[in-house]
């Protein structure tokens, strides 16, 4: 998850403006990277395309080899903040013992977590955003983040009870669930680095807020560890 590589073919492209030392990034990787820097601390509409191509150190043309423009890059990024935990939901739904039930959604928070703890630039921080949130790139991206919430939604509510399965709705419960993983870019942004230990506790919180009792939490734990090992 902590790898920041997007197996996309790319182009060669022209020679850089600025020599810079040998990065182990494509060209396209490193534009990501740079994007994602500049939009979290400056704002998505604060920043140009000659403002990244200046950060890599290449000509403001040759990056419009490897994307069309701004959109297609926040784009990308948007998609890096969730498409990690996205595309493991079918198979954690399928894996996940019959018998421990929480373990689904204790891994599927777990994932989740330490995507957001690991995204380059606190990347998370986008979709947040004003300029973003107003953007038609933000349109775009909503069927993922959706369909990332509704599967929340669905684990919770498999497991679910006491007084929360009676007041909360499954579609409610699922963006209830998203928020409480979503801390970790509350940490993130106050400067500090969100550990192992961090991400445990956010994918047990969100069984507790489910209401699943401790030993039944520690059970899921325990398997999701015992799986990953």
């Amino acid at each position: 998850m902590s790898q920041y590589a997007v197996a996309v073919a790319t182009r060669p492209g022209r020679p850089r403006v600025i020599p810079r030392a040998a990065s182990a990034l494509a060209p396209r990787d490193e534009i990501l990277q740079a994007a994602a820097e500049l939009f979290v601390n400056r704002g998505f509409a604060a920043t140009s395309t000659r403002d990244i191509a200046e950060k890599v150190g290449i000509r403001q043309a040759s990056l419009y080899y490897h994307f069309e423009g701004k959109p297609g890059i926040l784009a990308e990024l948007l998609e890096l903040s969730v498409r990690p935990s996205l595309e493991k939901v079918e198979t954690i739904e399928q894996e996940c013992p019959a018998d421990v039930p929480e373990a689904a959604l204790y891994l599927l928070a777990l994932i989740d977590a330490d995507t957001l703890a690991t995204v380059p630039h606190n990347i998370g921080r986008l979709y947040r955003m004003p300029d973003v949130r107003s953007s038609e790139v933000f349109e775009e991206f909503q069927p993922a983040f959706r369909e990332l919430t509704a599967a929340y939604g669905r684990l919770g509510a498999g497991v679910v009870s006491g007084p929360v399965a009676a007041t909360v709705g499954v579609d409610q419960l699922g963006g209830l669930l998203v928020q409480a993983v979503e801390v970790v870019i509350r940490i993130r942004s106050r400067g500090e680095e969100v550990t192992r230990g961090q991400t445990q506790a956010i994918a047990a919180t969100c069984l507790r807020m489910c209401g699943v009792p401790e030993e039944r939490i520690a059970r899921a734990a325990a398997s999701v560890e015992k799986r990953l090992a």
